[in-house]
């Protein structure tokens, strides 16, 4: 294992599900409070101003110009559980609340054609260990989150059917700790390695809406990989000399910069909506993620290091259904659940990314007055445990026998305002 290794396996939080996204694999869908209480059954629906996240065809049927702003607050926790020397550790990650805000403007040109702008994040996590635990080798903090700004066209062909196109401009933020193990003639310490990196990807987003009847409409959605270029530093607490560095097992404490190529991948949103009644609507969907498309992930540093990092993720389906339900004209009830499948190869599982596969069951409320909305949401994530009995991730190789995430979950809580013109 090469010494940049550790770096490759850092900057994998990047594509990772940590314990804050909402989504398995690395993506987020919490793009507005009603999507995320609908448990993103927006894809048929698609008829509020954040349908250019879900599924932009759908805004043809916003009339005049529309505005919707907020933000999610997501609050994971969890424990991490290994055996190491015959010996069982308990670990559990800090709380804290990671941010992921949200805003849209449609407007109607005329009777066929619509624009619309959303500024969104797709892809996010955040987690946080004590400097001194047992996987601090692997990862101690690590926080990370794009920003999406998609500007669309939607065209309504017919009565019937609609379709759109958006470009996806990605700005990425990233920070990471860890600690290297330090072997010098005075004894072993240890070394904090801090490391962030930020860049900017292209991409391209595909929509159509087809309204069948006044009960029935199924929504398509295709967005496209996004190749995120980062350029980064390494910098670390003490510039000294390791024997363990001299032996290629872990990076010599050299302040450099790095840079690389991430490929995000590609997706396919389903959803079929039904409405029998005006106030109450029902949607069933899928999202299909190519994740087997991300085996490894390539970093360099300036300093010369270099390399091959191999993930073998899987494929990852999520299935959702949702019910909203407008009892009074001013009051919306939502509620949802959705399941999504494992996509980590366990082989490879590593601190950074404690999750193999999870369950989600969410509830909301819109509120509205004049021109103005007002929506509410939470959602409770329960993740499933990830091995790490076979991993050979850096950090873990060799350290432990045995172990297991557990008690998993996340909290999240959204708001949101809107506006019609």
């Amino acid at each position: 294992m090469k010494a940049s290794r550790l770096f490759v396996l850092s900057c994998l939080v990047w594509l990772s599900a940590a314990t804050s996204a909402l989504a398995e694999g690395f993506a987020l869908t919490e793009w507005s409070s009603r999507g995320l209480s609908l448990a993103g059954g927006l894809v048929g629906r698609a008829d509020d101003p954040s349908a250019i996240a879900y599924n932009a065809a759908g805004i043809t049927q916003l009339p005049g110009t529309q505005l919707m702003g907020g933000f999610a607050a997501i609050a994971p926790m969890g424990t991490i559980q290994v055996t190491e020397s015959g010996q069982s550790n308990h670990t559990q990650t800090k709380p804290n609340i990671w941010p992921a805000p949200h805003g849209y403007v449609t407007h109607q040109l005329n009777d066929r054609v619509w624009l619309g702008l959303g500024v969104f994040s797709r892809f996010g996590l955040g987690n946080e260990y004590d400097s001194n635990w047992f996987g601090r080798y692997n990862v101690t903090d690590i926080s990370l989150q794009t920003v999406s700004a998609v500007p669309t066209v939607a065209f309504k062909v017919s009565d019937v059917l609609s379709l759109s196109a958006g470009v996806e401009i990605m700005y990425g933020m990233f920070s990471m700790g860890s600690q290297i193990p330090t072997l010098t003639m005075t004894g072993l310490s240890d070394n904090d390695m801090k490391l962030s990196a930020s860049g900017w990807g292209f991409g391209a987003q595909f929509g159509a809406h087809l309204r069948m009847n006044d009960e029935w409409s199924l929504g398509l959605t295709y967005k496209s990989k996004v190749a995120l270029k980062l350029l980064g530093d390494v910098s670390f607490g003490r510039q000294t000399g390791n024997m363990l560095a001299d032996m290629g097992a872990v990076p010599h404490a050299l302040d450099t910069d790095a840079h690389g190529t991430v490929i995000l991948p590609d997706s396919v949103s389903l959803g079929l909506s039904y409405k029998p009644l005006d106030n109450l609507s029902f949607e069933v969907g899928t999202v299909w993620t190519r994740w087997s498309d991300f085996k490894s992930l390539d970093i360099y540093f300036d300093s010369g290091y270099d390399a091959i990092s191999p993930k073998n993720w899987r494929d990852g389906w999520n299935f959702n259904a949702s019910v909203e339900y407008s009892p009074l004209d001013w009051l919306t009830l939502r509620g949802g659940v959705w399941y999504e499948t494992p996509v980590v190869d366990a082989t490879y599982a590593d601190y950074m990314i404690p999750t193999n596969g999870r369950t989600v069951m969410t509830l909301g409320a819109g509120f509205k007055w004049d021109n103005w909305t007002l929506d509410l949401a939470y959602a409770h994530l329960w993740i499933n445990s990830l091995d790490y009995g076979s991993s050979r991730a850096s950090g873990i190789q060799g350290r432990i026998s045995g172990g297991e995430s557990r008690d998993t979950v996340a909290n999240i809580y959204s708001a949101t305002i809107g506006y019609k013109f």
